[in-house]
């Protein structure tokens, strides 16, 4: 009997990770961000307490650490934008996505970049497409500016939350500089 129970665990584990999904690695990802860069630099920010506060007081999500990396896009020694990847958990399991911010400060993409719960459950690349040109006010908010996904109001909120930490992050450490 333990074993019987032991093996339905077993499997019951292994259906839940079956919808596991990597769409691109990090690698595909940042030529997905930056199609046209001649050089792609990861920089790498060892935060202050003032500067996580700010992120967090702007972006009215927290931050899961005070190490962040932000690659740069650069073509013919321009800045061509900003990518960061974004991973965080849904329901119960992560979900890792690109946000690509432009000079402006305005999201210039957002791509899907691993999803491990069911895939129903999971942004469509339209619903993605409405941060487009988005910038950090209180509109972008589930609700407000932006549509929710049906059955995926945990997606919703979470995607957005990792979108406006993007771009208060640009807005502490990358603005301007």
């Amino acid at each position: 009997m333990r074993r019987a129970s032991l093996l339905l665990l077993a499997l019951a584990l292994c259906a839940g990770t079956a919808s596991a999904k990597v769409f691109y690695a990090k690698d595909e990802a940042l030529r997905l961000a930056f199609p046209d860069a001649e050089k792609v630099e990861a920089r790498d920010f060892f935060l202050t307490a003032e500067q996580r506060a700010a992120i967090e007081d702007k972006a009215k999500s927290k931050l899961d650490s005070d190490l962040l990396t932000v690659y740069v896009g650069q073509r013919g020694g321009a800045v061509q934008g900003y990518a960061l990847l974004d991973t965080h958990t849904v329901r119960t399991l992560p979900e890792t996505f690109l946000i690509v911010v432009s000079p402006q400060g305005t999201v210039a993409a957002t791509h899907l970049l691993a999803f491990y719960e069911p895939l129903e459950y999971s942004p469509p690349v339209r619903w993605l497409e409405q941060f487009h040109d988005a910038t950090l006010t209180d509109d972008l908010r589930v609700g407000r500016g932006i549509a929710a996904i049906t059955g995926s109001t945990l997606t919703s909120e979470a995607v957005t939350g990792g979108i406006r930490r993007a771009l208060a992050i640009y807005d502490v450490l990358l603005k301007g500089k």
